[in-house]
């Protein structure tokens, strides 16, 4: 059953159905820049998704046939923007859309086409998996701008870029391809635009088809390890272990000795 709820006034759409999640930054007209609006609801969006919607995993894109996201629109910077008091108050938002896309229960795929710039690139580094088209440019123009990125965004371009590539782009502001980022290991891979959807949708199938504890006690564990977290660690480590009690464990035995696809639940 499809399940679809918007938010930021229709800015922030989501779609669920059969275990896959879609998180569309809907604000073409603008290069889907992410207004304050939206930044708020990135969260609420991302949880709702992962839990009464039931998405076992989400495709997060930008709407239209042409960019992912030009970043935060600048044009409210002065409102938003204008001082250190605002400014804090604006990246504390920044860094919750971040934090719910890094740390969602459910892995998270980045279908990049366009332009992905600041603050949407930044979106894209808090993915689990990227997988962009040949006609996506990436940057993170802050050093151009005279502003600083949010802390953690930042760690999210190093685990994700390196530290030289993260580096270079920062300091210098300049603009990579797909090719690159994917020689770098940014990036899944590359498709054609026409095949951009099809991939990070059949992607997400796939993962969404698996027992999602399974996926949820990898997910952990790979962020206990990507954030130097004995926390996260314990937490993913009683996650696995629950999975040999659980009735999708029963399940994957059966199917595999029936030679069947299993239907795993969740539980």
């Amino acid at each position: 059953m499809k399940q679809i709820r918007d938010f930021a006034a229709g800015k922030i759409r989501t779609e669920s159905r059969d275990g896959v999640g879609l998180l569309v930054i809907d604000n073409p007209e603008r290069k889907n820049a992410v207004t304050a609006a939206m930044w708020r609801a990135i969260p609420d969006a991302v949880h709702w998704l992962s839990g009464e919607a039931g998405a076992r995993a989400i495709v997060l894109s930008g709407a239209g046939e042409r960019d992912f996201s030009a970043g935060a629109d600048i044009s409210e910077f002065p409102v938003v923007r204008k001082d250190t008091a605002t400014a804090r108050l604006y990246e504390a938002e920044n860094s919750a859309a971040f934090t719910a896309v890094r740390e969602a229960r459910v892995p998270v795929i980045a279908a990049i086409r366009g332009i992905c710039y600041g603050g949407g690139f930044g979106l894209a580094a808090a993915c689990d998996l990227r997988i962009a088209d040949d006609t996506a440019a990436f940057a993170v123009p802050a050093a151009r701008l005279g502003l600083a990125y949010p802390a953690d965004a930042v760690q999210d371009f190093a685990r994700s870029l390196g530290d030289q590539t993260a580096r270079k782009m920062l300091y210098t502001g300049a603009a990579m391809r797909a090719a690159e980022l994917l020689a770098r290991g940014f990036l899944l891979d590359v498709t054609t635009p026409e095949t951009l959807g099809d991939s990070a949708f059949a992607l997400a199938e796939t993962i969404a088809s698996n027992a999602p504890l399974s996926v949820q006690a990898s997910k952990l564990a790979l962020r206990a390890v990507a954030e130097l977290d004995d926390d996260l660690l314990r937490e993913a480590e009683v996650v696995g272990a629950s999975t040999f009690d659980s009735a999708d464990y029963a399940e994957g035995r059966r199917a595999f000795a029936e030679k069947r696809k299993p239907a795993f639940t969740g539980e």
